[in-house]
């Protein structure tokens, strides 16, 4: 367990994003009014910040309405971003839920190889396990042996079990033998690797096309998640991959990895303000600790690097 509280493992993890924002917005403030080309630069800066065109328009468009009764300064319109921000995030900061009926929820996890997929799935696991749910994962990225003896390492570490196939083998197969031992062992929770080549959309998309149509015959809502895995790092190239998962896999939810105060963190909003997925979770570190639910209003005033003192 990490020592250091969540909200400084979440300001860390914003850091870059906060610095840049920062970095951005200076040198904007030595006039009495947000005059239009004040509010265009503000808004040039929260683009570059990663945050997006829709959000900063959004943001520039609250700034333009606010009456700054003490001036205007950086610190005051900092805690208006950040409410803003607050403000976008707040419908998509949806925690995974284990509420299906019967058991096992199947949980698939999508996302390209090297986003933190499989360390995603054994925090999640961790997760649940906290939440004294009994857990099973299947290696479905029959693809690459890495993976499934990746899968295997962490299964091991966090003491769950695990069911596996020979690489190259059917997926499906190792989905319909993980959702056949969770049911008769009353498992709450079974999740899913899955292959992450997007170089070939076809051949993934038949892939989890026949994984649906297996879960389908056992259970005919599952999989009940789809859950995309994002790396932070990569930037607004994340959006690229929500279109694209979204066309292949159906997802339903998002984690947003690798927020290690290095990541473009911006991109969260971003993803926010133009798809409304549920963002389940999100990363700030290698820790097994390091992956939370993450509170709308903390992670506003994370990006928007809101201090303490600015906040009272």
């Amino acid at each position: 367990m990490s020592e250091t509280p969540w909200l400084d493992r979440l300001r860390g993890g914003f850091q870059k994003t906060s610095e840049r924002l920062g970095e951005n917005l200076t040198g904007l403030f030595t006039k009495a009014a947000l005059d239009p080309q004040t509010l265009d630069d503000i808004e040039e800066a929260l683009i570059a910040s990663d945050l997006g065109p829709a959000a900063a328009a959004r943001v520039r468009d609250r700034l333009a309405g606010e009456r700054f009764e003490r001036g205007l300064s950086e610190a005051g319109v900092k805690l208006v971003v950040a409410d803003e921000l607050s403000k976008i995030l707040a419908p998509v900061a949806v925690p995974l839920e284990i509420d299906a009926f019967p058991r096992p929820q199947v949980i698939l996890v999508v996302g390209v190889n090297g986003s933190g997929k499989t360390t995603t799935i054994a925090k999640l696991a961790h997760l649940f396990l906290e939440q004294d749910y009994s857990v099973l994962l299947a290696a479905g990225d029959t693809f690459r042996a890495a993976a499934i003896g990746q899968l295997r390492i962490w299964a091991e570490r966090i003491g769950v079990p695990i069911i596996t196939g020979p690489e190259g083998g059917d997926a499906s197969a190792i989905v319909f033998d993980g959702v056949k031992k969770a049911t008769a062992e009353g498992i709450d929770v079974l999740i899913v690797d899955t292959a992450g080549r997007l170089q070939n959309k076809t051949g993934l998309m038949d892939e989890l096309a026949k994984i649906r149509r297996v879960l389908g015959r056992l259970n005919p809502a599952a999989p009940h998640d789809v859950v995309l895995v994002l790396d932070a790092t990569t930037g607004q190239n994340a959006l690229n991959q929500i279109e694209v998962f979204k066309e292949v896999a159906g997802v339903t939810g998002l984690v947003m990895t690798k927020l290690d105060g290095t990541a473009r963190g911006g991109v969260l909003v971003a993803a926010a303000q133009q798809y409304g997925i549920p963002i389940h979770a999100i990363g700030v570190g290698e820790g097994m600790d390091d992956l939370r639910p993450f509170d709308p209003e903390e992670a506003g005033q994370a990006i928007a690097g809101a201090t303490d003192e600015e906040l009272q």
